[in-house]
């Protein structure tokens, strides 16, 4: 005997396998197979003729086959198919060769109209049936206390089953119509993800680089100048060459590495993101490889901060010493925080010769907004209190206070 897979699929019943064929069936071949079932069970008096004494004639017959034949259309026009049924069903009724053991035809008319009418329609045609049997057994001489009940019952039995199947079918279409929107809404929050961090790993490369080959530059155009009057320090412009570039490429290689699925968890280049915490070295290491005097200056108490706001803050002010670098013409600059209770204030300021013409600002600046703004925070650029240039940012770390409190 072989052992079922754990993760195998349970057995389908065979009434679950009919009732899949069925839904896949043309519904004309369905329903014509339920007016074949009915007319057979309103023929079967006339089959077994010797198990009762009613009287049996053709047109007793002919109009049990009206009650049942209309079935064929009960889906594609189930109003007009009850009314054909419910006039030919009550003539059976009183023409009494024979009567009608059981209202086949009915029962299912009711059924699909509960299932499939409007509701003016369902309304009207089972108050109809419910008056129209009461009045059509009243007729009869030997009619039994008992068949009004059993009659009537029958008639509300077959229209709940069929309200039943209206309510399931419309549940199951909620159901699918909600999974459907999910899925979109899935995606379009996968596409807005995608294109997020898309548009954040575009802005530390353009840092990343934009540092990076600032201060080589620098240095690559000090060198060749003392090369001959001071070796020294021209060796030191090229070793901090060196040092700078591959500092990028270890930076650039952390940041592709997310784009790597089948880079390990731990893998190398999967480290977090420079923050506040290296701030002193990147003050440190752009002081050495330009002869920029930069200076740090941290005032208030630190507070914790988001991941996120803590990369930004480091991106912003390696940005704003780029610019520094690259346009200012400056000879020192300061980075400043200020901590206050609810929020960060980060600024560069610089002694260069300060903004430049209106519209001049470059990706940098708008790396720096978008930083700012993305964190919950705003970013002023513009001309120092003292001259040169001067960039502003102000951080929340009311978010960062919940984690740790958290």
């Amino acid at each position: 005997m072989s052992a079922r897979s754990p993760l195998s699929s349970p057995p389908t019943s065979p009434l679950a396998r009919v009732l899949a064929r069925l839904r896949t069936t043309s519904p004309y071949a369905v329903d014509t197979a339920v007016a074949g079932l009915v007319l057979f069970a309103v023929s079967l008096q006339w089959l077994f003729p010797d198990e009762g004494d009613d009287p049996l004639s053709w047109r007793g017959w002919l109009l049990g086959a009206a009650t049942a034949v209309p079935l064929v259309w009960r889906r594609a026009a189930p109003f007009a198919t009850a009314c054909a049924v419910s006039v030919a069903t009550p003539v059976q009724a009183l023409y009494h060769a024979p009567p009608p053991d059981l209202m086949y035809g009915g029962f299912v008319v009711l059924y699909t109209l509960a299932a499939l009418a409007r509701p003016w329609q369902r309304r009207v045609m089972l108050a109809g049936w419910l008056v129209g049997v009461a009045a059509t057994i009243s007729h009869r001489e030997d009619a039994e206390p008992f068949e009004y009940a059993f009659q009537l019952l029958s008639i509300v039995c077959a229209y709940a089953l069929g309200s039943l199947a209206r309510t399931q079918r419309a549940y199951t279409a909620e159901l699918e119509d909600r999974a459907r929107r999910l899925e979109r809404e899935r995606a379009a929050d996968t596409a807005r993800a995608t294109a997020q961090e898309r548009a954040r790993i575009a802005r530390d490369m353009h840092d990343i680089l934009a540092h990076a080959v600032s201060l080589m530059v620098v240095q690559a155009e000090a060198g060749p100048v003392v090369v001959r009057s001071d070796p020294a320090r021209a060796e030191a412009a090229f070793d901090a060459i060196a040092t700078t570039g591959r500092d990028a490429m270890t930076q650039l290689r952390r940041i592709l590495g997310v784009l790597k699925q089948e880079e390990r968890e731990s893998g190398p280049w999967r480290l977090p993101q420079p923050g506040l915490a290296a701030l002193p070295g990147l003050v440190r290491r752009v002081g050495e490889s330009t002869g920029l005097v930069v200076e740090l200056r941290v005032r208030g108490e630190a507070r914790p901060l988001p991941r996120d706001t803590e990369v930004a803050a480091y991106r912003i002010a390696q940005e704003a010493l780029t610019n520094t670098v690259k346009h200012a013409y400056a000879s020192c600059a300061t980075v400043g925080l200020d901590w206050a209770e609810d929020e960060v204030t980060l600024t560069v300021t610089d002694d260069g010769r300060g903004p430049a013409a209106p519209g001049g600002g470059g990706h940098g600046l708008i790396g720096i907004r978008e930083r700012a703004a993305a964190c919950g925070g705003a970013a002023i650029t513009g001309a120092g209190p003292e001259g040169g240039f001067q960039v502003l940012v102000r951080l929340p770390v009311a978010a960062g206070r919940r984690a740790a409190l958290g």
